[in-house]
């Protein structure tokens, strides 16, 4: 006989309330066992009784293949399951408009610095170096806290300077175009002004027009000449350091006023953890601390996991303290960012998981000895037919604080993400030339767009090749209605291009033939002719008489 269940409270949540439903049922079907469901519907027995456990909502396909085995209405249990999901991302969703202490993957921004610590020192390096020169450069490995520095840090700093008024301040992010910014890097009367560069490796990892990269780096590197009005500081992935060197002033600045951004020390990891709870009200266990403290120490990447940690330790707080019990059922700085991943993961339908795995994927722009990097998304490339189970997956990673969505565009909510799950990093390294070659395929086409379609941006030859085979009908539905009319349209030009050489081949042929034919008749004509004359009887020549010589005249003398 199995191991009796522990008694669930249906007062006591959704989930609970969902769990005790799914025991009434089966209870209903005559108390069948969970090996006797396994056997019915593929399921492990682990599986089918963590459905009914009540500690969190089960997905959707082992919530139904647990009333088939029962033989209950699967349609009415699918629109039970649904409504708890939906209860639970509003729950969700309270949470998230509640003033959590960390910001998660999302770094610490403008209106944060109040809960931003650990950074007091480079952020006074930071500004003594714009004191001194009008472009600096602020390198660090991805997750080091490069962004919460400037926008947290730096920029409330300038605010709050004295004397005099505090300069004009922007905070960019480059993208795909980044002269959209111009306006902010010209002249301007008010005085001076400061822009921020945020991601500043976007001018490598996502502008491919070169002319327009070198544009943009020579606008900000006007900021150096002794006249101008602005100061720049950018934020720069360790990792794209090397690709600075191919724009020559570019890499003069950074001798001048480069500064590398290393690992916290573990005093100030201990800030970073305790005053921002501090700041709200609540306390962090001392047990916790120092466990959080040595699984990041020495890790200069580790600020966006350690982050996320403690938001999800923040949510799971018993009254107003943050427990060691709780950051080790979220798995920790290294599993707590897999562990919110999979736990949204495993409340999706099949098809809801097609869409995420299809629309994360988007998100990345592989590198090329570069780590990978995020890549804003338009919503409606994520979305071109305006697909509702799109718009809910979105929406849920979105609300999971995996995705950050901004007016027009979706992102990554921090390259964390594609390193620290697993199953997006598999996803990522099983179709690494596929994805980047999707990369291209989807600038080629917005540039086909662009030129009204113009055949001449198609694709041909090998390159065409290639695409249509990383492209077969398998994974024709990662594409969008753009992507798949611009390969359409390649082929038909391709296969239109292939009967033109061959219908050339052939009148090329033929007249080849026609050459070699009327060559041959010439040959046997000038045979003949040859054969006729030397057929002539023997001796023909002396019955011909000989040419008349005219005499010639003789001049007389004198």
């Amino acid at each position: 006989m199995g191991r009796r269940e522990r008694p669930v409270d249906p007062a006591e949540g959704p989930v609970q309330g969902f769990a005790h439903a799914l025991r009434k049922l089966r209870q209903e079907a005559g108390g069948i066992t969970y090996r006797a469901m396994a056997k019915r519907v593929g399921y492990s027995v682990t599986t089918l009784s963590q459905a009914a456990a009540g500690e969190r909502l089960a997905s959707l396909p082992v919530v139904l293949a647990y009333v088939e085995a029962c033989g209950g209405d699967l349609a009415e249990w699918e629109t039970r399951w649904r409504d708890v999901a939906a209860e639970l991302a509003r729950e969700m969703r309270e949470d998230d408009e509640a003033e959590a202490p960390y910001p998660g993957l999302a770094s610490y921004d403008v209106r944060d610095a109040a809960r931003f610590f650990g950074r007091e020192r480079l952020v006074h390096v930071v500004l003594d170096l714009l004191e001194r020169h009008r472009f600096v450069a602020v390198f660090g490995p991805s997750g080091s806290g490069k962004s919460s520095l400037l926008r947290a840090g730096v920029v409330p700093a300038l605010r709050a300077s004295p004397p005099g008024p505090p300069p004009e301040i922007s905070v960019i992010t480059p993208g795909d175009h980044p002269m959209r910014h111009a306006d902010l890097l010209l002249p301007r009367e008010s005085g001076d002004s400061l822009v921020v560069v945020d991601q500043f490796e976007e001018v490598f990892a996502l502008c491919h027009d070169r002319r327009e990269r070198a544009e943009f780096l020579d606008l900000l590197l006007s900021s150096r000449r002794p006249e101008s009005a602005l100061r720049v500081v950018a934020a720069v992935r360790a990792d794209f350091y090397g690709r600075c060197a191919e724009h020559r002033e570019l890499a003069e600045s950074l001798r001048e006023a480069g500064l590398l951004v290393g690992a916290m020390t573990r005093d100030e990891l201990r800030e970073a953890i305790v005053r921002p709870a501090m700041a709200e009200g609540l306390v962090v266990e001392r047990a916790l601390t120092a466990a959080i403290v040595a699984d990041v120490a020495d890790e200069p990447g580790a600020l966006p996991l350690m982050s996320h940690a403690l938001r999800e330790t923040w949510r799971r707080r018993r009254g107003k303290t943050l427990t060691l019990e709780a950051y080790e059922s979220v798995g920790r700085v290294q599993g707590a960012i897999s562990h919110t991943a999979e736990e949204l993961y495993a409340r999706l339908s099949p098809a809801q998981a097609t869409i995420a795995r299809r629309v994360l994927l988007r998100l990345i722009n592989p590198g090329e000895l570069t780590e990978d990097t995020r890549r804003p998304v338009s919503r409606a490339e994520l979305d071109p037919l305006g697909d509702p189970d799109t718009g809910v997956v979105i929406e849920l990673l979105a609300r999971a604080r995996l995705l950050t969505l901004h007016q027009d565009t979706v992102e990554l909510t921090h390259e964390a993400l594609i390193g620290s799950w697993p199953r997006l990093r598999g996803w990522v390294d099983e179709g690494r030339d596929r994805l980047r070659a999707h990369r291209q395929l989807t600038q080629a086409a917005a540039l086909w767009a662009e030129h009204a379609r113009d055949a001449g941006a198609l694709y041909r030859g090998a390159r065409l090749t290639v695409a249509e085979n990383l492209f077969a009908e398998e994974h024709r539905d990662d594409l969008t209605p753009l992507e798949h009319d611009f390969l359409l349209a390649s082929a038909a030009r391709a296969r239109r291009a292939s009967r033109l050489r061959a219908g050339v081949a052939a009148a090329l042929a033929v007249l080849l033939v026609v050459a070699v034919v009327a060559s041959i008749d010439a040959v046997r004509q000038a045979a003949s002719r040859s054969g006729a004359w030397r057929r002539r009887r023997p001796g023909w020549w002396r019955s011909v008489p000989p040419p008349r010589v005219r005499p010639i005249p003789s001049w007389p003398d004198g």
